[in-house]
């Protein structure tokens, strides 16, 4: 007689381990959806909520970071929320001008809310252990600013990085940062190229803008510089960040000022 096959018992085991690996994959996707799904439905109320404060005409970019998503759900505590909106509309009373532009930024860490309260969008009870908020001013607004003052056009914003220059600019928020201010500007019937070199600074909440330095590519009009300076120092009030923080830093960008500030233990629908 001869022995049964071996080999057959080999295959067999095989196809119950690629089954066997092949449910385990399907579990594995099938699970990561329903934690996506979960996360994508608490973004959703958050959105809601936000839109209603921020007075929004659309839903804010709302991001709950961290996988997985249920073991943060079970806790009750949501380590990062990041919310963002764009294109949001100010009014800034004390100049009587509108800012078109702004971008608005929160970053929510340690958020404490049940599932079944979040999901159910009962937000009434969530608090927020730290908020990091920031607020984007661009250039287009800024020079409509100048602009009410003198004719200005093409205003472009960078970190002042001039060797003279110590400290490191732009690289982190402070209470202060250099700033180069460039564009052209209509004066004596020539339209000039307008080099401002000042600081940027956090007053009371507000963004003021001192300049020190100016120069023109055509110096035979020196005499207007004095003229151009006081237009170019400005205070801005950006209005309020996200969950009432108020702005302590700014940051000079390629095209912008952010202003930051952090605020602690704050209710979620203080949004």
């Amino acid at each position: 007689m001869t022995a049964p096959a071996r080999p057959r018992r080999k295959k067999r085991k095989s196809r119950r381990g690629k089954i066997l690996i092949i449910t385990l994959i399907v579990l594995g996707v099938l699970l990561v959806g329903a934690d996506f799904a979960l996360a994508a439905a608490g973004e959703y109320q958050i959105a809601q909520k936000m839109r209603e404060k921020l007075q929004l005409k659309e839903d804010p970019s709302v991001r709950i970071n961290g996988f997985p998503f249920i073991l943060q759900a079970v806790r009750g505590d949501y380590r990062h929320i990041r919310i963002q909106a764009t294109g949001v509309p100010v009014k800034d009373e004390k100049n009587d001008i509108d800012i078109r532009d702004l971008d608005i930024e929160a970053n929510l860490l340690h958020t404490r809310i049940p599932l079944s309260d979040l999901l159910a969008g009962r937000t009434g009870n969530a608090v927020i252990d730290q908020v990091d908020g920031s607020v984007k001013v661009k250039a287009l607004d800024l020079n409509r600013f100048i602009n009410g003052r003198t004719p200005f056009d093409k205003l472009s914003i960078e970190p002042d990085t001039r060797p003279a220059v110590t400290t490191t600019a732009g690289e982190k928020p402070s209470s202060t940062a250099p700033v180069k201010l460039s564009g052209t500007a209509a004066l004596a019937g020539k339209q000039v190229v307008v080099t401002a070199f000042g600081v940027v600074a956090v007053v009371d909440g507000q963004l003021q803008v001192s300049v020190e330095d100016v120069q023109l590519d055509d110096m035979s009009l020196a005499q207007l510089i004095p003229a151009l300076r006081d237009a170019m120092n400005i205070k801005v009030a950006p209005g309020a960040l996200p969950f009432g923080v108020t702005p302590t830093a700014v940051q000079v960008e390629s095209g912008a000022f952010t202003l930051h500030g952090t605020v602690e233990n704050v209710p979620l629908d203080q949004g």
